[in-house]
């Protein structure tokens, strides 16, 4: 991390450098099972100390398997780790076209259903104000109250590398005695947003859910 912020303060924050840091903490989590410890996700990150330099990814052409520096994140937490860089206010994302596309050589199934409906929400809701709750070993979530401009735009991420488990988040007064859904549809049951703006958010087993309001199509 040090090298990267010496670097970036060598070339007067002209450049953008791709998140190593962030990388690895997804590799590790994913490697670990519920043995991590996600309030520290974002920690000694680029996007958390440089959000306007900084490229954050999932994996790319160095990382995948057979590569010089091979870390790769498992598949299983390649919906938590897109759901960080493409939902969240930080960063340039950059998705990678082996998780795309798939890598067929080495049994690599391709993520282009997951992906498209990320990108969607990135593009139609995830606007506003973000709230982080980056407060729990196994489950955390953050949230976007959306704006004006983007109708419908708003939502609340909520993701567990163990058990599974809820939060209580706010997303906004605007969405009191509003329903929310999940729009990955891994949580069954929607979730009445409170007068005070907060919704009691749940999220399954090793997985990430993404709540939008009920009546938003994507």
């Amino acid at each position: 991390m040090n090298h990267l912020e010496r670097y970036l303060e060598n070339v007067n924050y002209q450049m953008s450098l791709f998140d190593v840091p962030l990388h690895m903490h997804f590799h590790d989590a994913s490697k670990a099972h519920g043995d991590y410890n996600m309030a520290t996700l974002l920690n000694d990150t680029l996007v958390s100390r440089h959000p306007m330099n900084a490229v954050t990814f999932v994996e790319n052409h160095d990382t995948q398997p057979g590569q010089a520096l091979q870390s790769w994140v498992e598949d299983w937490f390649k919906p938590l780790a897109y759901a960080i860089i493409l939902l969240r206010q930080d960063g340039y994302p950059c998705i990678f076209y082996g998780d795309y596309y798939g890598i067929p050589h080495d049994n690599i199934a391709p993520k282009k259903t997951m992906l498209n409906k990320m990108m969607k929400l990135r593009k139609r809701l995830a606007y506003g104000a973000q709230h982080d709750y980056f407060d729990d070993y196994n489950v955390v979530g953050f949230t976007r109250e959306g704006d004006e401009e983007h109708k419908g735009s708003g939502l609340a991420v909520i993701m567990s590398d163990s058990t599974g488990g809820s939060k209580r988040m706010y997303v906004g007064k605007k969405f009191a005695g509003r329903f929310f859904k999940d729009a990955l549809g891994n949580a069954k049951y929607n979730i009445k947003i409170d007068a005070e703006g907060c919704g009691e958010f749940y999220v399954n087993r090793e997985t990430v859910s993404v709540w939008i309001c009920e009546d938003v199509k994507i």
